[in-house]
């Protein structure tokens, strides 16, 4: 924990209330957390009243950027036709999209099709095609403050194996925020999606997951979804993170494209797929910000 605060004293969350009012009960909670051992955040994980309203509006502007997406994605489309589209509409709202220069990603979308599980680049060699299933995952900053959520959409006629599979991450994602409240830890919820993925006779991805988001692109904590109940992370009012599990037909290996650096894929070639919400921990459960 950080340096103390006198009673009277100012909060440190920048709400202007004496401290005793405000976050000295909150903190003696993660104290004592602390002491038995468990992963507790650190103040500056922990959003404000006023950043969480700012990091809202960029939400806002990345659902409606999905909602296009959802309205326009089609067969023929190129993947450059979605990332033109994607531009278009985050910079017409305002927003600037996140992934465009991060860390060298040359776009400003990631657009990954069947057996790609993250991080595909858009191009325009790459065809929208009857049976594809495709993540869009869109991210924005609006006044500095940053946003991060993902879809899958079923192009044409997918067959049922590839449906099924989209439909049940869905149903993951539903599974987790079941565990997601105030107190309780993010392997809670890693260890519902988990299972589900699995029940499904599915596989879940493990070294990539879910992460901090809102003053930063990515911030702490790492997410995982193979994690075990009561360990990682305590979840407190104010975290914000996302919950974004790649779940696997085939095997949960993954290779990564050589060529480009970015590109991931199933290391045995069979589909996968991933929704991405983002989620605001409330003191009564968890808002979602982003989906």
């Amino acid at each position: 924990m950080h340096n103390e605060l006198g009673r009277n004293d100012y909060c440190w969350c920048g709400s202007q209330m004496k401290y005793k009012k405000c976050h000295a009960a909150f903190d003696d909670k993660i104290r004592f957390y602390q002491e038995q051992g468990c992963t507790v955040p650190t103040r500056d994980l922990i959003k404000t009243p006023e950043q969480v309203k700012g990091i809202r509006e960029s939400a806002k502007i990345n659902i409606a950027v999905l909602d296009y997406i959802a309205k326009n994605i089609r067969a023929g489309l190129t993947t450059e036709d979605i990332d033109q589209l994607v531009y278009e509409k985050t910079t017409e709202l305002g927003g600037e999209p996140a992934q465009l220069g991060y860390h060298g990603f040359p776009k400003s979308v990631c657009t990954s099709i069947n057996d790609q599980i993250c991080h595909g680049i858009p191009s325009e060699k790459v065809t929208l095609c009857d049976g594809d299933i495709i993540n869009v995952d869109a991210s924005t900053i609006y006044k500095g403050y940053f946003s991060d959520s993902s879809r899958m959409f079923c192009i044409g006629n997918v067959d049922k194996e590839k449906e099924k599979l989209v439909r049940v991450v869905r149903e993951c994602i539903e599974c987790g925020l079941q565990e997601v409240k105030p107190w309780g830890f993010l392997g809670d919820m890693g260890q519902a999606v988990h299972e589900h993925a699995v029940k499904n006779g599915y596989s879940v991805v493990k070294d990539i997951g879910g992460h901090g988001v809102g003053l930063e692109f990515h911030e702490d904590p790492w997410v995982g979804f193979v994690s075990k109940r009561k360990t990682e992370m305590l979840m407190v009012p104010g975290m914000i993170f996302t919950i974004e599990p790649m779940v696997n037909m085939g095997t949960d290996e993954i290779k990564l494209d050589e060529k480009n650096g970015w590109t991931v894929y199933t290391a045995d070639g069979k589909p996968s797929a991933q929704w991405e919400v983002m989620v605001l921990i409330t003191e009564e459960g968890y808002e979602i910000l982003a989906y």
